[in-house]
């Protein structure tokens, strides 16, 4: 296989889709070497059908507004590969959702849910509503038109959807509610759920708690202790949300957070109380991060990111492609010395180029957000055994899930100078056990 010939082929038949393109590109570049020590896989074309979808479904999907206006989106099902176990991953809803988005993020949720060691393919699926300004009632009704349509082609062995971007425990619930009634089962077919219908214990907080877990794992290579370290943080959904909320239980310092808007820059560092206003802020009147900065009274940058002002670790937690080449200079000259992603693909190729080259800790999404799914796998187990298990019990296997991927990463990444390339070291981890799935299951 050579990588580059393989991407100008999937550029040749899925033209208009960069996001797909950065992703299978980031991958084939790092797997390429160990990809050619398997003459059998490139004998079977492994490569090719690994990087192309099972299948794909788009849809309309048609709703009432609260004004009795009829309304139109579509929603898409994305289903990677399921060589290794149903199809897993998320529903974003939002109105940068296209195929080209959603494509790349099945892609890397193939191998993110490998690196697991639990038995889950890679999916993800979604829509371009966005929930913001909407009702509760909008939302429902929205929910439920989607699912009348996704509803077939999902299911406890077949297809299990969680949440990510617009999507919380509020749409997971009606969206399960509606799944339900139409399917006439109740097999925990999406996880998210609330604790009261067969959730799981720390599942929002998943993500972001195994993003510090991975880090530390990280820190720990080096013997540096997070204690006291200047931490910026960007978004402030669930991800970023949890994600400080864990570094402040350590006694990090975390300055900055962020939304599509802009950021806060909060030099004397948010604690917990300023946190639970976030959260309040964020989660139950859908506010903006600038009213943060009119009650605190700090800064605010409008139409910005963090990664200019002064840290040791970045953990970017909003969305795709957050750093890019200048951003990744800037943090590099201000003395950051890791980089843990808790978003999909938040740093562009040049700025991976720039963190690798300067030989920093940077842990790539697919390893250091794997927690999320993580969970979300452990709440499919709970499902399918009837039970649930204390946030204790959960806390304590996230934990181990994530050293185990740190280990692989280790395994696989480390050089012969001893910098250990966690790019290359989740995606050849991830990549081989498809592949190995793959070729004991035949040509499909």
């Amino acid at each position: 296989m050579k990588a580059n010939e393989v991407l100008d082929m999937l550029k040749r038949r899925f033209p208009n889709e960069p996001e797909y393109h950065q992703a299978v590109s980031e991958v084939l570049g790092t797997i390429e070497e160990v990809y050619n020590e398997h003459p059998e896989f490139e004998k079977s074309n492994l490569i090719e059908r690994l990087c192309i979808p099972d299948r794909i479904f788009s849809f309309r999907v048609t709703w009432v507004d609260d004004k009795g206006q009829v309304r139109t989106n579509m929603g898409y099902r994305v289903q990677h590969n399921n060589a290794i176990g149903p199809y897993k991953g998320g529903i974003r809803f939002h109105a940068s959702v296209n195929l080209s988005i959603l494509k790349f993020l099945a892609f890397e949720q193939t191998f993110k849910n490998s690196l697991t060691t639990l038995p889950m393919g890679g999916a993800k699926g979604g829509s371009d509503f966005s929930p913001r300004g909407k009702s509760n009632a909008e939302i429902m009704r929205f929910c439920q038109a989607f699912v009348t349509e996704l509803w077939r082609h999902i299911g406890p062995d077949t297809d299990v959807p969680a949440g990510d971007i617009g999507v919380g425990g509020r749409e997971v619930g009606y969206m399960y509610g509606m799944y339900k009634k139409l399917a006439r089962e109740n097999t925990g077919t999406f996880t998210g759920k609330g604790i009261e219908f067969g959730g799981s214990l720390i599942r929002p907080e998943a993500t972001g708690y195994g993003n510090v877990y991975f880090l530390l794992q990280m820190l720990k290579t080096k013997g540096i202790d997070i204690k006291d370290k200047v931490v910026t943080v960007s978004g402030s959904g669930n991800v970023a949300q949890y994600t400080v909320e864990k570094l402040i239980t350590l006694g990090a310092k975390v300055v900055t957070m962020s939304d599509s808007d802009g950021y806060i820059y909060d030099p004397d560092g948010i604690d917990r109380e300023k946190l639970d206003y976030i959260m309040e802020l964020k989660n139950l009147y859908r506010g903006r991060i600038r009213e943060y900065a009119e009650k605190y009274g700090v800064k605010y940058v409008p139409g910005a990111r963090p990664w200019g002002e002064k840290c040791d670790i970045a953990m970017p937690s909003a969305t795709q492609n957050e750093i890019n080449g200048d951003d990744a200079r800037a943090l590099l000259a201000n003395g950051c010395f890791a980089v843990s992603e808790g978003a999909n693909m938040p740093s562009t190729p040049e700025a991976i180029d720039e963190f690798l080259k300067a030989k920093i800790l940077y842990a790539p999404g697919k390893a250091a957000n794997a927690g999320g799914v993580s969970v979300s796998g452990l709440e499919m187990t709970q499902n399918a055994q009837k039970l649930s298990w204390s946030s204790e019990e959960v806390d304590q296997k996230l934990k181990d899930i994530m050293a185990n991927i740190h280990e692989q990463c280790l395994k696989y990444g480390t050089q012969e100078d001893g910098y250990v390339n966690y790019v290359k070291g989740a995606n050849v981890a991830g990549f081989m056990k498809v592949a190995k799935a793959m070729m004991a299951q035949g040509i499909l």
